[in-house]
């Protein structure tokens, strides 16, 4: 139980950063890249959770809180960049 929690506490981290390399790299619209990424990895977390509902792989909160934390992380890490961009085309 530690350790899904140790794992779901990393895997929140590294999606929150995952998110803002893509807002980063986007040529524009950095939420938008940011988003379809947090979409793309609700869809995975989404199929995994129903593969491995019924096979007894561990408590079924993990996948679905995976599953949950996509789009929310996605969204922080967006908003890192915009935040960023803000505040160097701020006056100085």
């Amino acid at each position: 139980m530690v350790l899904l929690l140790f794992a779901t506490a990393y895997r929140t981290v590294y999606s929150v950063i995952a998110s803002y390399v893509v807002a980063r790299l986007a040529p524009n619209r950095p939420m938008g890249h940011a988003l379809v990424g947090g979409a793309v990895g609700f869809v995975l977390s989404t199929l995994g959770a129903v593969a491995a509902w019924n096979s007894n792989l561990g408590p079924h909160w993990y996948p679905v809180a995976l599953a949950l934390i996509a789009l929310p992380t996605a969204w922080i890490g967006g908003k890192m960049r915009l935040i960023q961009l803000q505040t160097q085309t701020a006056p100085a």
